[in-house]
């Protein structure tokens, strides 16, 4: 009589197909995370623009600090100072929004009457991209995503 059982070469091949599948699913989910982040920082960067905006129409100019990581040069947050807006220190950007990488920041520079902010988008080609920095000094290691004034 015979038993109905599994071989150990059923067995081996039954999770082979398993790991492979487990494999799969890891990359699957690697890339989703990527482009979830590259999305947030698609929307910093689009929160960013827009205290910008409100802050040049109250102070008829961007803020011009060194140019740099946009959270260290302007701070926390992003405020007009009252002399030369109109009188009133008004909050455009509460919190100033960071990277979600740790180590990797938003470039920013201005002249008063223009900006761009440069970010390091994971699922892009590694290239840069005109104006902004390469290398250690911004973005991560290069900048392949640019938000200027409108």
């Amino acid at each position: 009589m015979r038993s109905k059982a599994f071989t150990l070469i059923e067995l081996l091949v039954v999770i082979a197909i398993m790991t492979i599948l487990i494999g799969l699913s890891a990359f699957g989910l690697q890339q989703a995370r990527e482009s979830a982040r590259d999305g947030q920082r698609k929307s910093d960067l689009e929160t960013i623009r827009t205290g910008l905006s409100f802050y040049k129409a109250d102070c008829n100019a961007y803020p011009t600090p060194t140019s740099g990581d946009f959270k260290t040069v302007i701070g926390t947050s992003l405020v007009g100072v009252a002399a030369s807006c109109g009188g009133t220190a008004n909050t455009y950007i509460a919190k100033v929004p960071s990277d979600p990488v740790p180590g990797n920041l938003y470039y920013f520079s201005s002249t008063g009457t223009t900006y761009y902010i440069c970010a390091s988008l994971e699922t892009g080609d590694a290239v840069a991209v005109a104006g902004c920095p390469s290398g250690s000094t911004g973005c991560g290691g290069y900048c392949n995503y640019i938000v200027t004034n409108p």
